[in-house]
């Protein structure tokens, strides 16, 4: 460490963000390293390093002869001044090396509003920000994470994106690399091999063209690319790496807990869901890797707590087989099992009271997403009103006092009614807990919280106008002025931020000169209440000549060719089109493992098996 950072650590909030030494981190012998990776977490150290999937990536690239890999983390505003101030460069944990030194600078991007942060760290990084500028090998800047689902708002900065699941294809590229380093390759000679890994998209390999009215006219693909490029998926989770030996955090992190991954994928089908749409197809791991994986990791992390996770982890077929091996290991060893991501239609009371034996109820979270059934319905929730307060019965009955009911606004044909259904079906658990509550003396809390609904990429809903703002704030006011007990606490929060995700979730090119822009007026840490400011990013659509409506109230047509079209998650337009005439039919599709629906994920699989 310089003396100039000795200086300056003293002077911020949380100065071990920025130091690392911690247990477990990957330092390597310079003399033994072809391939120095940065690899960049778009937001701060605690939100980064909670983050399960820079953990795999970074074991996984480490685990390579000749190729360090190392951690990057935004600073927090305070040390970015200092930064600034002192013409400190940003830099990674490991070596405290500048990250403009590093062959290849890798972003993870999980949420379009850290857009802002990557520029910022090149930014402060010393690297040109746009691809164009950026010469020969050094510093070639890449990407992956479900924003590279729909690329084309960073199409300017990102050299290449790596679409899908990262162990195998990571490998591919940076083996690949280290061979155009050592022969002299020209960076267009690189990218021009790495386009031919599959799954690898090259954004300046295509042309986009546009028609007069502003829609979409073309994508054409330049240099014998392919039309799509198809993302990439791990088969067989049972042998793909996971990270047992994992860094310990020096300072407090958001999920400061060991994690363990069930399987990847959903077999709901919610048609709002991106995530649910874009991981399938489903695999799974089996009971016995999970219960070695996680006692390897609690005994070489010394956490005292570790949750099982997944999009539903509910819906996993060995949950029970695999929690009555892990609670009596747990319990010997004073560690708390959580097990988050529940269904309301498969709720377990006996888990839950197993899992809190002795200890103080905590909330039980639910998300219902609709007020009413017609709703439910038209986005294939697959979740009754009588499964919800059957399950509030259960719970309520084995001593549960607090619940939390997540909701969206602005989704497909809501009306008023659907709005007031939601204020209806709270009032409906609130006698529940009076008719099966067997401690009333504590009284009830019911938490509310609804979100402004976003249109998403590869979903059945990626045409679907957003409200206006001031729509979505005249519905949550009438659905406040519906609660009238104290049991209920209801958050809504302000909808700048979800207006702006909608038009980078859905956006095209043009917005890279409007992120470009912002960030130069300062935009950063957006996906924080302290930092963001609506205004920078107001003036940044007005001096960039975009109109953010184009990408959110305009909606899209079927018929329309859209910014993403080039990338292939496995789901085919036919079934998302097909998806959406149903939502309108308000008609659901059974899960996965009541039949095959057809989506198309399946023809990424050798061997065909859908299920958790």
């Amino acid at each position: 460490m310089t003396e100039l950072m000795q200086r300056i650590l003293p002077t911020v909030q949380k100065p071990a963000r920025y130091t690392g030494g911690e247990w477990g981190e990957i330092k390597k012998d310079l003399k033994d390293v072809r391939v120095r990776v940065a690899f960049c977490f778009p937001d701060t150290y605690e939100i980064g390093m909670s983050n399960l999937g820079m953990r795999i990536l970074y074991g996984v690239m480490n685990g390579m002869d000749g190729v360090w890999c190392e951690r990057v983390f935004a600073p927090w505003g305070d040390m970015e001044q200092a930064m600034r101030d002192n013409s400190l460069p940003l830099w990674a944990l490991e070596s405290q090396t500048p990250v403009r030194e590093f062959d290849m600078i890798a972003f993870t991007i999980g949420y379009e509003m850290a857009y802002s942060n990557i520029l910022n760290m090149l930014n402060l990084a010393g690297v040109p920000l746009r691809s164009k500028d950026r010469q020969g090998l050094k510093n070639i800047v890449f990407a992956g994470g479900v924003c590279a689902f729909n690329p084309e708002p960073l199409a300017d900065f990102i050299d290449f994106f790596s679409l899908g699941e990262g162990e195998d294809i990571t490998v591919e590229i940076l083996q690949l690399y280290d061979r155009a380093k050592a022969g002299g390759w020209s960076k267009d000679a690189f990218l021009h091999e790495a386009a031919k890994i599959p799954g690898v998209y090259v954004p300046s390999f295509y042309r986009h063209e546009y028609n007069a009215d502003g829609t979409l006219a073309a994508i054409v693909p330049l240099e014998g690319v392919p039309q799509t490029v198809t993302k990439r998926i791990i088969e067989n989770l049972d042998s793909a790496y996971f990270p047992t030996k994992m860094i310990v955090p020096s300072t407090e992190i958001v999920h400061d807990r060991a994690n363990l991954e069930v399987f990847r994928g959903c077999i709901r089908g919610c048609r709002f869901c991106q995530a649910g749409f874009s991981c399938r197809p489903v695999r799974k791991k089996s009971p016995e890797v999970l219960y070695r994986q996680a006692v390897e990791t609690l005994r070489a992390s010394g956490n005292n707590e570790i949750t099982i996770s997944s999009l539903s982890t509910s819906d996993y077929r060995g949950l029970k087989e695999l929690t009555d091996k892990l609670i009596p290991y747990c319990t010997e060893n004073k560690v708390s099992l959580s097990v988050p991501s529940l269904r309301a239609d498969n709720f377990s009371r006996d888990l839950m009271e197993r899992l809190q034996a002795g200890g103080r109820k905590s909330s039980l979270t639910f998300a219902p997403e609709a007020g009413t059934q017609r709703l439910r319905d038209v986005i294939n929730k697959n979740l009754t009103e009588d499964e919800i307060l059957t399950t509030c019965a259960n719970a309520f009955s084995g001593g549960w006092n607090n619940v939390k009911l997540y909701f969206m606004l602005g989704l497909p044909t809501e009306t008023d009614e659907d709005v007031l259904g939601i204020a209806e079906l709270v009032y409906k658990v609130i006698l529940t807990w009076k008719e099966h509550a067997v401690n009333k003396k504590r009284g009830l809390r019911v938490h509310v919280a609804t979100a402004y609904f976003v249109p998403k990429p590869h979903t059945p809903f990626q045409w679907e106008q957003q409200i206006t703002p001031q729509e979505y704030l005249r519905r949550c006011h009438l659905l406040k002025s519906h609660f009238y007990s104290k049991s209920i606490e209801y958050d809504y929060h302000a909808p700048d931020l979800s207006q702006l995700e909608a038009v980078f979730a859905r956006g095209d090119r043009r917005l890279g000169a409007v992120i470009e822009e912002a960030v130069k007026n300062g935009a950063r840490l957006d996906g924080w209440d302290e930092y963001f400011d609506y205004a920078k990013w107001q003036g940044a659509f007005r001096k960039c000549g975009v109109d953010g409506d184009f990408y959110t109230v305009r909606g899209y047509g079927e018929d329309e060719l859209l910014p993403w079209d080039t990338i292939d998650v496995g789901v085919t337009k036919k079934f998302l089109k097909l998806e959406r005439k149903r939502a309108y039919e308000a008609k659901i599709t059974p899960d996965c493992r009541h039949g095959c629906a057809g989506c198309g994920a399946e023809r990424l699989l050798r061997e065909v098996s859908c299920d958790a």
